[in-house]
């Protein structure tokens, strides 16, 4: 595949913002290894500039971040702030609350109702804005998220924030917010093989005009570390006759979910980058597509993905985020 614009995938209108359905996520730009853990290495600060340069270059113009998205040297926002402003306007930057992280990288109990603004204005001034495109309050379990979301909504009353999302939520989650305060996304994991559970709620989403945005899509249950090049013959399969990566496959098959789903794939590689966005490009037959299914749905190895609904929450409780 040699395509390297990112139109071919279509657009999407979280809220009033018009996006490209291929993003970029900013979670590995702050360090290589596996992003967010102690042990990473920080990434090289010109390299990490370039590429958040180049995704808006190739017609990226949805960047997925958050505040507790840095390494000892490096942070997200700062890269984004340092590579972009002053800012495209068509440009959506959207950022995550509710876990948060000490200076020395710590993971902090999530935040409480009252304490959501500072995290609001942490990411304001990390990223030079006087308000914020979208911000997707991040939780982990099944408790209500009324308080929570219901300060973010008077945060959006007060102009601070422009549009509200969820992350690693439930159908119920959905339901309390939205009789809240509109709701633009849900960011889910979700990828071929990773929460089949997660069908019916993306449909759900479409049904009610709510972005649906797997992360994970890519790299499966690598998480942080990223795609384990262990990829089924099935999805080696339709990459060969394609002419593509097993990557770039994963993208395309997320894509074609539904015209609501929006892909935040994340890289520090220009290449990687630039495969990433060509994928929006790749049309699956009906014969892939049906080939592709069967391994979404197959019934999972003990201890492998997709063991119901509370399966992302497992990896996330240390750390926080995706």
């Amino acid at each position: 595949m040699t395509s390297q614009t990112n139109t071919a995938a279509g657009t999407w209108k979280l809220g009033d913002r018009t996006v490209n359905r291929i993003g970029f996520g900013a979670m590995r730009l702050p360090q290589s290894g596996e992003a967010l853990i102690g042990d990473a290495v920080p990434r090289d600060r010109g390299r990490a500039i370039d590429v958040l340069r180049r995704a808006v270059d190739l017609g990226v113009n949805h960047i997925d971040t958050a505040a507790f998205y840095f390494s000892p040297l490096r942070s997200a926002n700062e890269l984004i702030n340092r590579a972009l402003a002053p800012y495209p306007e068509d440009l959506v930057i959207a950022t995550k609350v509710g876990p948060g992280r000490d200076l020395s990288g710590e993971w902090l109990p999530h935040a409480r109702p009252e304490q959501l603004r500072g995290q609001v204005e942490e990411n304001l001034r990390q990223l030079g804005r006087d308000h914020l495109d979208v911000v997707n309050l991040r939780i982990v379990g099944t408790d209500s998220i009324a308080e929570r979301f219901g300060a973010l909504a008077e945060l959006r009353e007060a102009g601070l924030v422009r549009h509200l999302g969820l992350s690693n939520v439930r159908p119920h989650h959905l339901a309390e917010a939205r009789a809240i305060a509109p709701v633009v996304c849900v960011q889910n994991m979700y990828g071929i093989g990773v929460q089949p559970e997660q069908d019916e709620f993306l449909r759900t989403c479409g049904e009610q005009g709510v972005a649906f945005v797997p992360f994970y899509s890519i790299a499966g249950t690598g998480r942080q570390a990223g795609a384990g090049g262990d990829d089924s013959a099935e999805v080696l399969e339709v990459a060969r006759a394609h002419g593509a990566s097993a990557a770039q496959v994963r993208l395309a098959w997320t894509l074609q979910r539904g015209p609501h789903v929006l892909a935040i794939p994340g890289t520090g590689d220009p290449a990687h980058l630039a495969a990433n966005v060509a994928a929006g490009s790749l049309r699956l037959s009906p014969a892939d597509l049906a080939l592709l299914d069967s391994v979404h749905h197959a019934r999972p190895k003990p201890g492998g993905p997709g063991q119901g609904p509370g399966s992302a929450d497992r990896g996330s409780i240390r750390n926080g985020t995706e």
